[in-house]
């Protein structure tokens, strides 16, 4: 019923389609009669070619990157106006953050985010700037103005701050990695707890370890 509320088709149609669905794998069921996401999906997803080629020349310098920070690693590519998170590193200590691998976010927000909007072609930008603006916590940059030149500014020194636009607690420092033709892939980021690093303390580790990603994507 839920399903078919969201969708707008009767419940006998949903029904139908989901029994269609659960017996290819792409929900499961279970035993009180909720559906959710299933294992074929996941498969397929994990054959997308970005994502995966990424995330696996990019996993060990995230690992290394969380080994001496003790700090959540997030990385994240552009797709369309929205980031699509594709490996997130937890801290032993760390904040706890919204995200998850697989979850898309908005670019406005974050540090990933911020780093992929400013490099995004100028069309994507004022197609997402024109569009409402959601906002999470009381410093949560809305004004169109403000992000352009919080993205004039990530452009300029290198990287982005996020500082508790997500949540209260957190602070994002985000830079981006490149591909063989210098254009901006895909953005890294650290995410700690507001007060315990200054930004310009952060962006030289990421700096390092966005290089190595870029050469590893370069050899492949």
């Amino acid at each position: 019923s839920d399903l078919a509320r969201h969708a707008g088709l009767p419940v006998s149609t949903v029904h139908r389609m989901a029994t269609r669905l659960v017996a290819w794998g792409a929900l499961e069921r279970d035993q009180a009669g909720r559906y959710t996401i299933g294992l074929r999906l996941w498969e397929i997803g994990s054959l997308a070619p970005r994502g995966l080629g990424l995330r696996e020349r990019a996993l060990p310098y995230l690992e290394d990157l969380s080994q001496v920070t003790r700090e959540n690693v997030q990385l994240a590519v552009r797709e369309g106006i929205e980031l699509v998170f594709v490996e997130r590193i937890a801290g032993s200590r760390a904040v706890p953050v919204l995200t998850r691998v697989g979850g898309r976010f908005a670019l406005t927000a974050t540090g990933v985010g911020l780093v992929l909007l400013a490099h995004a072609p100028a069309e994507v930008q004022e197609e997402v700037l024109a569009r409402p603006i959601t906002r999470y916590t009381a410093l949560t940059m809305t004004d169109p103005h403000r992000i352009r030149a919080a993205l004039a500014e990530a452009r300029a020194r290198g990287y982005a701050v996020s500082d508790r636009q997500v949540t209260m607690d957190a602070l994002s420092v985000a830079v981006p990695i490149h591909d063989t033709q210098g254009e901006v892939i895909a953005a890294l980021s650290l995410v700690v707890r507001h007060g315990t690093a200054q930004p310009r303390t952060l962006a030289p580790l990421l700096r390092t370890s966005a290089r190595a990603i870029s050469r590893a994507i370069s050899r492949a």
